[in-house]
């Protein structure tokens, strides 16, 4: 694979994944949460929930671009200057998500 490609596979990923706990109810968008609600009400996942699962795949998405180095060559140190820009730099791409789910009002 080009150097390029997984590049831009990874930051695409990257922006899919941050965003996700905050698009869809359904935990890693597979599971459905249990809910006390009825059945009519809207289910909504809580907010620890949604960071737990940003923190996941933080890290998932960071084991797919390990993968990527690796066949690509030999893979670099990193240390946990390299992991707190990464993981502010998936934060920055959460944004979108996080404003559609909790800054911003539907039109009436």
């Amino acid at each position: 694979m080009d150097l390029n490609l997984a590049a831009w596979l990874v930051v695409l990923l990257a922006l899919a994944a941050a965003n996700l706990p905050f698009i869809n109810e359904r935990l890693f968008g597979l599971v459905t949460l249990p809910s006390r609600k009825p059945a009519g009400e809207r289910r909504t996942k809580p907010f620890p929930v949604r960071l737990l699962e940003l923190i996941v795949l933080y890290f998932v998405v960071g084991f797919i671009a390990r993968l990527l180095e690796s066949r690509i060559g030999s893979v670099a140190v990193q240390t946990w200057e390299f992991h707190a820009v990464t993981g502010c730099l998936f934060l920055v791409l959460a944004f979108p998500g996080f404003v559609m789910r909790y800054l911003h009002k539907p039109r009436r």
